[in-house]
């Protein structure tokens, strides 16, 4: 979303590009799902694939090591669960977090 804010259509010096997060959950008799949207710049199609693994970014240098998200989905996994990438084009995208929605035994 800080990319879309500084650069290209919508930047701040056109004042019509507003960052916005959504987080949703529900739950129902077997799954907890957590949504988090973005209206953020979008993934695209030829790297959906491949944000989940160790090291992978698209920062330049010293901004990020590329960690964060294939961390996230080891954990998600590790309690049984999935992660799924929905993404909107160029208005944004949405992780989905899944899990098991009983405790284990």
């Amino acid at each position: 979303m800080r990319e879309k804010l500084t650069a290209g259509e919508g930047g701040p010096q056109s004042g019509s590009y507003a960052p916005k997060l959504t987080i949703r959950s529900r739950r129902n008799a077997q799954r907890i799902a957590v949504e988090i949207e973005d209206n953020g710049p979008g993934i695209p199609d030829a790297i959906r694939d491949k944000v989940l693994q160790p090291f992978f970014t698209t920062k330049r240098g010293t901004q990020g090591t590329g960690l964060g998200l294939s961390i996230t989905h080891d954990i998600v996994k590790a309690h049984r669960g999935d992660l799924n990438i929905k993404t909107n084009g160029s208005s944004g995208a949405t992780f989905i977090i899944g899990l098991p929605a009983e405790t284990q035994k």
